[in-house]
């Protein structure tokens, strides 16, 4: 651990998931760590924030994430867990229909955490509030950086009240989100031209809470009705998550051209009509608990700052970087292991040297990018998708994930290696390996399956006759 010399002071710069994680990652190597959140107040219970409208849409928070999450802030998993998350088991405890089929369920090989995303933000934010150095100023509206082309010295800020300051900083570090205006605060300061991508299918998220049906409050699975981009028509996703308070969070998703309506009595509907009606008939066994609510803001975008000639002292991370179609579940995951990867940075040199900031973002680049591999792998190829049209290279790399995909159906190996890369706990270089390459070529060790792999206590729920539900469900 590199120890903090005189007094040194970083900037976070939104109190997102990204935000938090990377104030408990430099929160060691450092004096003072001070969070600016723009929203006035933050709820000291894990309740919607307004400024985090996808929190309303299923979240899938994969090994390798909650990993490093505990990594970074120990007993986090746990505190989780007594406010009703469930640890779910993986590829045992998710039944999901992949473009080759349905998947066996394996025994487990990693897990996932089934909650709300306001429950993971809260346990978050919760742990890294009680460390000694952080500190969260709320009401705080970033407005500009301070400095050049070649240092930024700390930022420009707007209190609720209108008035304006200037924070000095040694380390900025902007975890602003989707939303960020970090390339209009670079052009500001002299700063360089961003390369900047952007793969966006049109994704459409409609997403609704039910309550469980009696007897599945625990130890149930994902359900997951997964879209096929090679039919060549709009996909469309369905998932369904157990989370606390004894619900589910279902989220459906189309693609450009069959995206799911805010119409709440077009929401089963649109279930029904994905590849496989399982989802669907679990919904008719279980009741509505909130209103439908859309999102739309889905396209994955990627900024490449660490191929830029950045300013000193100035480090972009999460979503302001790389933002993700939601439907693969890796943005809390990428960025957790981008936090452990500036921690890890920050262990190796202080946060004052002049290239800990370009050495940072190298750093947190690696996870991110490997996140972008997984989504735009699929996100491209689907009709009215907005991007450059898929290289040679491209259309090879996804006909051999397809064949990997249709032989996992069959080959407990092969499972284990896409589930190490999808979790996010090993690279996808794992996939190129001789033991992968040559279960590849050999194919389906078993056969298909002909339906999905239910237990007898998951087909029981479907021997239930569905209830006789009022006109209009209870918004809670």
């Amino acid at each position: 651990m590199t120890q903090p010399t005189g007094t040194t002071r970083v900037l976070i710069l939104g109190g997102s998931l990204a935000g938090t994680l990377a104030a408990a990652a430099l929160a060691p190597h450092v004096s003072e760590v001070l969070v600016l959140e723009r929203e006035r107040v933050l709820p000291e219970t894990p309740v919607s924030r307004p400024r985090l409208p996808q929190a309303a849409h299923a979240h899938m928070l994969w090994a390798g994430g909650a990993d490093a999450i505990e990594e970074l802030l120990p007993g986090t998993t746990d505190r989780w867990l007594k406010a009703g998350a469930h640890r779910i088991p993986i590829p045992n405890g998710m039944v999901s229909f992949a473009p080759a089929g349905w998947y066996r369920r394996w025994t487990e090989t990693h897990y996932l955490i089934g909650a709300s995303r306001d429950l993971v933000d809260w346990g978050v934010r919760a742990a890294v509030l009680q460390i000694p150095n952080i500190r969260m100023r709320t009401g705080a509206t970033v407005t500009s950086l301070v400095g050049d082309a070649s240092k930024v010295s700390g930022v420009r800020v707007q209190d609720k009240d209108g008035r304006e300051s200037v924070i000095d900083a040694d380390l900025v570090i902007d975890a602003t989100g989707r939303g960020s205006k970090v390339l209009q605060w670079l052009g500001e300061i002299g700063g360089p031209v961003v390369e900047e991508t952007v793969v966006d299918a049109g994704v459409r998220y409609a997403s609704r809470r039910y309550r469980a049906p009696e007897g599945t409050e625990t130890n149930w699975p994902v359900i997951h009705i997964q879209a096929d981009p090679r039919e060549g028509r709009p996909g469309q996703v369905v998932s369904i998550i157990p989370i606390e308070d004894g619900q589910w969070h279902i989220s459906l998703s189309g693609t450009r051209g069959g995206e799911p309506s805010a119409d709440e009595a077009l929401f089963e509907e649109f279930a029904r009509g994905v590849r496989h009606p399982l989802a669907a008939e679990f919904l008719a066994r279980a009741e509505p608990v909130s209103d439908v609510v859309v999102y739309g803001r889905t396209a994955n975008r990627q900024r490449r700052f660490e191929k830029a000639a950045m300013p000193a002292g100035f480090v972009v991370l999460g979503d302001a970087a790389t933002s993700l179609n939601p439907v693969y579940g890796h943005g809390m995951s990428a960025a957790a292991l981008g936090a452990v990867a500036l921690r890890d940075t920050a262990a190796k040199m202080p946060v004052t040297a002049a290239k800990f900031a370009a050495r940072a973002q190298k750093a947190v680049a690696r996870p991110a990018a490997a996140a972008w591999l997984l989504a735009v792998g699929q996100d491209r190829f689907y009709p009215g998708a907005v991007t450059k049209a898929p290289t040679l290279g491209d259309k090879l790399a996804a006909r051999y994930v397809q064949r990997l995909s249709r032989t996992a159906i069959g080959n407990f190996l092969v499972v284990k290696a896409l589930t190490d890369v999808m979790t996010m706990k090993k690279p996808a270089s794992v996939l190129a390996g001789p033991a992968v390459l040559f279960a590849a070529a050999r194919g389906l060790r078993r056969p298909l399956l002909e339906g999905p792999d239910l237990t007898e206590r998951e087909r029981s729920v479907l021997d239930r006759e569905p209830p006789v539900r009022a006109e209009k469900s209870r918004t809670v």
